[in-house]
């Protein structure tokens, strides 16, 4: 399983330690979630860590009642992916 934390003071949901961070970038404007950079270090790719930053950012928003601004490519391909995401477009 891994392990992603919120970091709100950094603005970014993150997994992984400082040396090897991986982590999903945003901006919150009133109530949209704007997602709009991932970073995986290359040598950890295709391991599902983007992925699951992905999906424990838009849980929050779900829970937190925010709505999303996909700005990031993956982020939007993964809610392509994952049709169930798609109410919180906006």
């Amino acid at each position: 399983m891994i392990e992603v934390r919120h970091n709100e003071r950094a603005r970014r949901f993150e997994s992984g330690s400082e040396s090897e961070l991986s982590r999903l970038d945003y901006d919150l404007r009133g109530e949209i979630l704007d997602l709009y950079h991932a970073e995986v270090p290359p040598h950890l790719e295709g391991r599902g860590i983007a992925s699951a930053i992905t999906k424990t950012a838009l849980e929050w928003a779900r829970a937190n009642r925010r709505k999303v601004k996909p700005s990031c490519p993956f982020v939007s391909a993964y809610i392509r992916r994952h049709p169930e995401y798609s109410d919180l477009l906006g």
